[in-house]
């Protein structure tokens, strides 16, 4: 059988795709890349705006069109809380929620048999190893916990062994999950996720290990100590979702556990110890209730803190979440233009970093290729270009480079 695999949505997700790939072709499928070559289609799916669950209909739709007859498996986030409206759509076989890779095999009339650690990730530079699933926090605006359940981290040792698999074929591994920082709560002997990066870089050699979306106010000295004194496993980069730089949205939100200054505090703690020092943040828009003077306080904060970049979102009305009740959000129009004047301080502040960077050393792990360049990640998170042709890249998963600015992009000279 030949499949297609698309997925929508988080690191998360894009491990659990990896997971049903590595079963199905264990069973005898191949994996295609087009809808042209298939007799059947995964989908993953995603659910937190619904601008991502729109996407999803209209490309099971096109699929449908351009395969007649596919049988199209929908799984993930927005399938696990699905009212009827992904099993109505055209060539949908079955719709499993969450990340059962074994139920999906199942759907697909594939041979189940056991369940692997993930060995690599196909045609990928970089790995995600999700350490844990689902969130025991309650936020106002979000539906993933609805799809994603309670707290599960991962064991320790099974997250040893499977960094060693990928390490064999990955030079990079983010950390990943739904809420990462709350991983190893629900174990015995007092774990943290500090504890946990400590161990994976002594017991997986070699290989620079990433946290993927993670609180600041989770980032403990365990953690801040790797990434200032060890930044070539533990990568000086965060994504540390912000929301808000208001006290009173961050209160509606249900995001009780910090405040604008608190998270201040610790970001600003932690630039002052890490250099070079990527941080990037999410921050949503227009959140019901939302003043003029609340925007204004958000606009404060992301001025005042050294973010290099900013994934901004309108606020999206999520079926089944608190957030509606709150009231209606603020005009189109405003939204409108606060997302497009904190994305335009993002920008800012990408390009000043960027500029920053300039003439320095970068720690560079190669993704992949694209027309005559190599693309690599550094390990404050900026994208860079490397000549395919470079000599000294040749058949290197991860080189030194000096950075420098041309065609309006980063590019990576010899060290």
């Amino acid at each position: 059988m030949n499949v297609l695999l698309h997925t929508f949505g988080c690191k998360a997700n894009q491990y659990d795709t990896e997971v049903v790939r590595q079963r199905l072709e264990a069973a005898g499928c191949r994996v295609v890349a087009t809808a042209a070559e298939a007799d059947a289609a995964v989908v993953n799916s995603c659910t937190v705006t619904h601008v991502g669950e729109a996407k999803l209909r209209g490309f099971v739709r096109r699929l449908a069109r351009a395969r007649p007859g596919i049988r199209t498996v929908v799984m993930g986030c927005a399938a696990a809380v699905d009212d009827g409206r992904l099993a109505a759509l055209p060539g949908v076989a079955a719709v499993v929620g969450g990340a059962d890779d074994a139920a999906v095999a199942e759907a697909l009339g594939v041979a189940v048999g056991p369940s692997l650690p993930l060995r690599a990730f196909a045609e990928q530079g970089r790995a995600w190893l999700k350490v844990q699933d689902g969130c025991d926090e309650h936020c106002t605006f979000c539906a993933t916990v609805l799809a994603r359940g309670t707290n599960r981290s991962t064991t320790p040792e099974a997250l040893v062994a499977q960094a060693a698999l990928l390490a064999e074929r990955h030079p990079e591994i983010v950390l990943t999950g739904v809420h990462i920082g709350a991983w190893g709560r629900d174990l015995v002997g007092g774990w943290t996720l500090g504890r946990l990066a400590r161990l994976l870089v002594e017991r997986v050699a070699e290989v620079r290990f990433r946290l993927s979306s993670v609180e600041a106010t989770e980032v403990d000295e365990e953690l801040l100590e790797l990434m200032a004194g060890a930044p070539g496993r533990l990568a000086p980069h965060l994504h540390a979702p912000l929301q808000s730089g208001s006290d009173r949205v961050l209160r509606r939100m249900g995001r009780h556990w910090y405040t604008a200054a608190a998270y201040a505090r610790r970001i600003e703690g932690i630039a002052a110890r890490v250099s070079p020092f990527g941080l990037g943040a999410d921050v949503v828009v227009g959140f019901p209730g939302e003043t003029d003077a609340d925007h204004a306080a958000t606009v404060a904060l992301v001025h005042d803190l050294p973010f290099t970049y900013l994934h901004v979102f309108p606020y999206s009305a999520r079926r089944g979440t608190a957030a509606p009740r709150l009231g209606a959000p603020p005009a189109s129009d405003v939204v409108k233009a606060r997302t497009a004047e904190l994305r335009a301080l993002a920008d800012a502040r990408e390009a000043a970093h960027r500029s920053a960077r300039e003439g320095s050393l970068a720690d560079l792990v190669i993704e992949g290729r694209r027309g005559g360049f190599h693309e690599a990640v550094s390990e404050d998170y900026l994208g860079v270009r490397i000549p395919a042709d470079a000599p000294w890249a040749a058949g290197r998963r991860r080189v030194p480079g000096r950075l420098v600015a041309r065609d309006g992009a980063l590019h990576a000279e010899a060290a």
